[in-house]
Order: C-alpha cells, then sequence, then structure tokens
C-alpha cells in the first residue's frame, strides 16, 4: 500500500461509503481502507456516507445548537470555558485565533465532553477535555436537561463511529484493525458546537469564522449543516470548497496522525468563511477524537526506513494538544 503516488492535487473530496465495515467480509473492508489511504495521502479530508448515524438524531443535534446559541448572553457567559477546571464550556465570540497573526476568529463555540464523577483520576487532575461540563440550565422554551441528554447520546454516537474510522485507519497502513485500540481507551474525546454569524461588513483584513489551521489530534468528524463555508488546502495550495453533502460526514486528520505516519498522511489546513452577509447563520458540529492524554505519539511500524528516517520526536498527546490550546487562546502554558 505505501507504494501509492498521490495524483496532482486534489479539486474535491472523495466520498467514501463505509457500510461495508459491518459486512464481516475482510475483503470489502481493505477495499474501504485502500480508498481512506488515498484519500489520507491525497489531501487528509474525505466524506463518509454508510456511516449508520440517523438522520433525525442529526437533525436534533442541530437543533439544540440553535437552540443553545439562541440563549440570552448572560445564560452563556454563565458557562464560560474560563469557570471550568477541565477548559470546556462556552467561548464568546472572537475568543480564539486559529491563524496566527490573524484577527480573532467571527464565531462562538461550546466545548462539552463525557460526563465523568468527581473523583476520576484525569479529574482531579484537571486534564482538559476530561469531565468538568458546564450544562446550562432550565430556560423558558429550552430544557438544560433535555438539551444535556441529547449531548451525551450524540457524543456516544460519535465516538463509536470514531473507533470505527481508527480501525479502517489502521488497516489502511496495512495495520492490525485494534492497533489504535490501547491509545484510545481513555480518548480526549471533545465535542465542539459552533455558530458562525452573518459575516459583517466591517470585519478587518483576513477576519474569517475560523482562520486557516490544522486540527491538533487524532481525527475530527465533522458535521456541518447547509451554509456552506468550509474551504480546505489542496497540494498545489489552492483553497477548494467542502460543501455539505445530505447524510455524510467530512472526515479530517489532526497532526497526530501525521505525526505517527511521519508525513506520509496529510493533516492538512482548512478555514471556515460565512459568506452569508445578511441574515444566515451557519452552525457546524465537530468531534475531535484524540488519543489518551498520556498515549506517546511516535512514528508508525511501516512508516520509517532507511531512505525515510522519522521526522517528528517522540510526544506526548497531552502535551501537544495543551501546547495549541494555549496558542489559539492567548494563554500562557502551565
Amino acid at each position: 500500500m505505501l507504494l501509492y503516488t498521490p495524483p496532482s492535487a486534489a479539486k474535491s473530496l472523495p466520498v467514501i461509503d463505509i457500510s461495508g465495515i459491518n459486512s464481516g467480509d475482510a475483503v470489502a473492508v481493505d477495499a474501504i481502507a485502500w480508498d481512506i489511504h488515498k484519500a489520507c495521502r491525497d489531501i487528509g479530508f474525505f466524506y463518509v456516507s454508510g456511516h449508520g448515524i440517523p438522520r433525525e438524531m442529526v437533525d436534533v443535534q442541530f437543533d439544540w445548537a440553535r437552540r443553545f446559541f439562541a440563549l440570552p448572553a448572560e445564560a452563556k457567559a454563565d458557562l464560560s470555558m474560563k469557570r471550568s477546571r477541565s477548559l470546556v464550556g462556552y467561548e464568546p465570540l472572537a475568543g480564539q485565533v486559529l491563524d496566527a497573526g490573524s484577527p480573532p476568529d467571527l464565531k462562538e463555540g461550546y466545548y462539552y465532553t463525557a460526563d465523568l464523577p468527581d473523583d476520576d483520576p484525569y479529574v482531579v487532575a484537571g486534564i482538559r477535555g476530561y469531565g468538568g461540563n458546564l450544562w446550562p440550565g432550565e430556560f423558558p422554551g429550552f430544557s438544560g436537561a433535555a438539551f444535556r441528554r441529547q449531548m451525551l447520546a450524540y457524543f456516544d454516537a460519535m465516538q463509536a463511529l470514531g473507533d470505527r474510522l481508527l480501525m479502517l485507519l489502521a488497516r489502511s497502513l496495512d495495520l492490525p484493525a485494534t492497533y489504535f485500540v490501547p491509545m484510545f481507551r481513555r480518548p480526549n474525546a471533545v465535542m465542539r458546537l459552533l455558530h458562525y454569524p452573518p459575516h459583517p461588513e466591517q470585519a478587518r483584513f483576513n477576519q474569517l469564522g475560523a482562520g486557516a489551521h490544522t486540527d491538533w489530534g487524532g481525527i475530527t468528524l465533522l458535521l456541518q449543516d447547509d451554509a456552506g463555508g468550509l474551504e480546505v488546502q489542496n497540494a498545489d495550495g489552492e483553497w477548494i470548497a467542502a460543501p455539505p453533502l445530505p447524510g455524510t460526514f467530512i472526515i479530517n486528520l489532526g497532526d497526530m496522525v501525521q505525526r505517527w505516519t511521519n508525513d506520509l498522511y496529510r493533516s492538512n489546513m482548512h478555514r471556515v468563511l460565512n459568506r452569508h452577509k445578511e441574515s444566515r447563520d451557519r452552525y457546524s458540529i465537530p468531534f475531535f477524537h484524540t488519543p489518551d492524554h498520556y498515549a506517546r505519539i511516535e512514528c508508525l511500524p511501516g512508516c520509517s526506513g532507511p531512505e525515510r528516517p522519522a521526522r517528528h520526536p517522540p510526544c506526548q498527546a497531552g502535551e501537544h494538544m495543551m501546547e495549541m490550546f494555549n496558542r489559539t487562546y492567548g494563554r500562557k502554558a502551565g
């Protein structure tokens, strides 16, 4: 498989039907893995269909995201990330700079993760992405309890889908299907609801909904509404549109996969611009499936050799995640 040579720069993202992973047919699974291998070499992004997530669950998740961001400003401010020891919760508009040196991003967000007991060792240690959720309360027309149930149900569905994709990712590298399981026994998995208001006429130069960036962790499972606006950089440096396709998720690789594969697979630059300048808001919901905080990220078997020595020193997953988090939120390390 590693003899594959990527073609010229991609002009669109491939769509990969993964329904065959439930067939029990090893040939079918390896065919899907080969398509993933090519996509990861070419651009590091692809759509998946046949994923088994019910459309109703997706629609309800979007409905609750819209209702959450419509809450009064003071209700959202009460959930500020600054009040969470694990740095989840609400982030206000223009609270993050993904593209260093550019103006703040024109989006607001809400992070949450799996609910964990207060005495969980990772929670006690205050590790970002483990517990510490800040859930909204009850408001007219908004049930905080129902919101929480939906968020956690969707989180569980995405984690299960993420695990299936990790199996395919392992097979795409000629590794055993269970290769990544030990590194994801306690994944640093985080969900993010995002709201992009209409792009203001007075926006500063190069001020986007989300500035150009790579994702930091393992794999990202992105659900986007029909507003469009996501763009991905191809091998020629061109920005190509990644429009929403009904019934699909967009999957992209994070920095750790590029490090794991010795730059064979790409953690690629992408950005978001809500081009609707009047009344159209954009919503998206990425799920970041990241290895255990203490997982060691080092070159995978088969990804280095005498003519391709390892290019990245080993690192701890959590160290990289916190470095990037601190950098984009303007926080000092430590």
